[in-house]
């Protein structure tokens, strides 16, 4: 149901079963298995010169090697900043006793996606109670 902006990168999606044959390009970010999940900015790519990946971590300092086959290498995920509701129904299921309320999450790089909030009954009449206060607290500010 994720549908990703423009502006993201296809190498900069979430880890999806196609992240075994993960290859990095230039600048993508990534985070390496065999340095415990070290995260680091791709400055060189496995060529005639350089058997392996070269990275850097973000912050700048000591550059390691990855192996040539990118195996041990991963995405990466782009920061969510915020969730915003959608202005669709929302859909309750009597069967599994929880509602599906759509929403949009914000990325640190601008980008979007699609996704959906599941809610149990419980945090349903929790969720009203609050929202409830939030608007009397709206209404006597005016």
């Amino acid at each position: 149901m994720a549908e990703q902006t423009a502006k993201r990168r296809p190498s900069q999606f979430a880890e999806s079963s196609d992240d075994i044959s993960f290859h990095p390009r230039l600048g993508d970010v990534a985070s390496d298995l065999a340095k415990g999940g070290r995260i680091g900015i791709v400055i060189a790519l496995p060529d005639e010169t350089s058997a392996s990946y070269h990275l850097r971590p973000p912050a700048g300092g000591q550059v390691w090697s990855a192996r040539y086959d990118g195996t041990t290498l991963r995405r990466v995920p782009v920061p969510v900043t915020h969730v915003v509701p959608m202005a669709r129904d929302v859909i309750y299921d009597r069967r599994a006793q929880q509602a599906a309320l759509p929403v949009v999450v914000h990325h640190e790089d601008g980008g979007t996606s699609e996704s959906v909030l599941i809610l149990t009954p419980a945090q349903i009449e929790l969720y009203r109670i609050q929202l409830d206060q939030l608007i009397e607290l709206r209404e006597n500010q005016w």
